[in-house]
């Protein structure tokens, strides 16, 4: 069946389009989104979400969406959508990047064009009969200095066009290296210096506990004089009240803001003053950008439906349409080495350690660390997924550590999952063969080469003989049928183990048989995810 994806938010045609030339269902529905009660009511139908601003995913809503894989926000923003509410319900979150890039920094240097030169102020007293030329001196861009807080994607665009404006640039980025920033040519200074030299200073930064209010008080009041400040990414990153005092004193020459703390806007401390450009949130707001945020989203969810491809998520590890096709067989023997020591632990786990060997060790680490959790956790919420695996085990406080080496041994690469509870440790390898079918490897230390079955029995027994015999007979007299069977030990007379590949589940009466023989130290179904 092919999936199912609701737009809920107006999205344009031609990203609709998108969907059903990918074999998507697609129900276009753009007023929905609005009404929470209705969306509520249909939800459960879907398994993508596209939206913009307007729907507000909250956890009501999560809970109604018990088919629910992906939610697609086209744009940057997603505080309309509950982030941990869709983690633990297993729902991958993504947005929008990078399609309205060049459209925000454009804004951003509009709008310090509009501040240095007062525009909007001149534009309306020209409208109004005045000719008060004389009133609305402004400043040149040129050799002035450029404060950019946050270098990233939109603040490097700006940082660009400024030079080309002849400006000199200062980054404060914690994240910008020195290389990069020459590269960019410009020049990587600390808060402190920029707030000490920049004319203008504009920001650039996503709102989070580090970044909010960075324009405190304090560092506004540490300014230098005549200074102008443009915000274009998000509210909250300033002290408007601060602000507007400072404006109103002289220390700061003028502000442009397309973005405010509360959104709508309906009064803010900057609205009225002299030399505050305000604009309602229009750093997205041209044709190209909407078009195109659309486009990526409708293909980013329609590549996760269709291909497994994991791009521009907030709440896992992103895996490019490239990389699924090369790691979709090493995820899913990362899904079954979790599942194996899942099922093998009755007891709580208190770390996961994964090690990585050869070929897979150069992969998305990330990406495959998800899914060993998710396996492993299914053993005791058979509704986890890789989005939702690593938010249970936190929650349980479960320590993860990933350990990744060069080529060590017969294998191009292979992978082993070891859990630690309180009072022992079990392992399990494995490794994708050429077929691209994953196989056990090593199980406890004891060499083998078994492949993955839906239904299996593992069993634990001194190398002793009969082993085979008394497994034979009691699944023989209790009318289950052996398909295959794998056998591996430590060394004669050691530690010996057995896989056998059953067609359907072994029955609890056939385990208590081979109990009774006494031959066996451990008998375990298995049970795995086999497509």
């Amino acid at each position: 069946m092919a999936p199912k994806v609701l737009v809920s938010d107006k999205l344009s045609e031609t990203a609709v389009q998108i969907f059903r030339d990918r074999g998507i269902d697609v129900d276009f529905l753009p007023d929905v989104g609005k009404d929470k009660d209705k969306l509520a009511e249909i939800i459960g139908q879907y398994d993508g979400l596209a939206i913009r601003s307007a729907t507000k995913v909250t956890e009501k809503i999560l809970e109604a969406a018990t088919n629910l894989k992906v939610v697609g926000r086209a744009g940057i923003g997603t505080d309309n959508v509950d982030k941990e509410a869709a983690s633990k319900k297993g729902v991958i979150v993504m947005n929008t990047p990078f399609g309205n890039m060049i459209t925000t920094a454009e804004h951003a240097i509009a709008m310090m064009f509009a501040v240095a030169r007062q525009l909007p102020e001149a534009s309306v007293s020209t409208h109004a009969g005045k000719w008060e030329k004389s009133k609305f001196m402004g400043v040149e861009l040129t050799n002035k200095t450029l404060g950019v807080i946050g270098a990233g994607n939109i603040g490097g665009i700006v940082c660009d066009r400024a030079r080309g404006l002849k400006m000199k640039v200062v980054a404060y980025d914690p994240f910008l290296s020195t290389e990069k920033a020459d590269k960019m040519g410009v020049e990587k200074v600390e808060l402190e210096e920029l707030l000490a030299r920049a004319d203008f200073i504009t920001l650039h930064v996503p709102l989070t506990d580090q970044t909010r209010n960075i324009l405190s008080k304090e560092n506004l009041e540490k300014t230098k004089k005549g200074v102008r400040i443009i915000n274009c990414a998000r509210g909250g990153l300033v002290d408007e009240a601060a602000l507007a005092e400072l404006l109103t004193s002289g220390h700061v020459a003028g502000a442009a803001f397309d973005v405010f703390s509360v959104e709508p806007a309906k009064e803010n401390p900057l609205f009225g003053l002299p030399n505050v450009v305000c604009t309602p949130h229009l750093g997205a707001a041209t044709t190209e950008a909407q078009e195109n945020v659309a486009l990526q989203v409708a293909e980013q969810m329609s590549n996760y439906l269709l291909d497994g491809a994991v791009e521009n998520a907030l709440n896992m590890p992103s895996v490019t349409a490239e990389e699924a096709k090369v790691m979709g067989p090493w995820i899913k023997l990362a899904d079954h080495l979790g599942s194996f020591a899942g099922q093998m632990s009755d007891e709580p786990i208190v770390a996961i350690n994964v090690l990585y060997d050869g070929v897979v060790s150069g992969m998305n680490l990330d990406a495959l660390n998800c899914a060993v959790i998710a396996g492993i956790m299914k053993n005791v919420n058979p509704d986890v997924n890789m989005v939702s695996a690593p938010v249970v085990a936190k929650e349980r406080g479960i320590q993860i550590s990933t350990t990744n080496q060069d080529k060590s041994g017969t294998f191009d690469g292979y992978i082993k999952v070891t859990v630690v509870t309180a009072k022992r440790e079990r392992s399990v390898a494995g490794t994708v063969f050429s077929d691209g079918k994953p196989r056990f490897i090593q199980i406890k230390g004891i060499n083998i080469d078994a492949e993955v079955g839906a239904h299996m029995l593992y069993t634990t027994n001194e190398d002793v003989p009969g082993i085979i015999g008394a497994l034979g007979k009691t699944m023989g007299d209790n009318d289950v049928n052996i398909a295959n069977f794998t056998l591996g030990r430590s060394d004669a007379g050691g530690e010996a183990i057995a896989l056998l590949y059953v067609d359907e589940p072994v029955p609890a009466e056939a385990r208590a048989k081979l109990a009774e023989t006494g031959l066996f130290t451990q008998i375990r179904p298995l049970a795995f995810d086999v497509v």
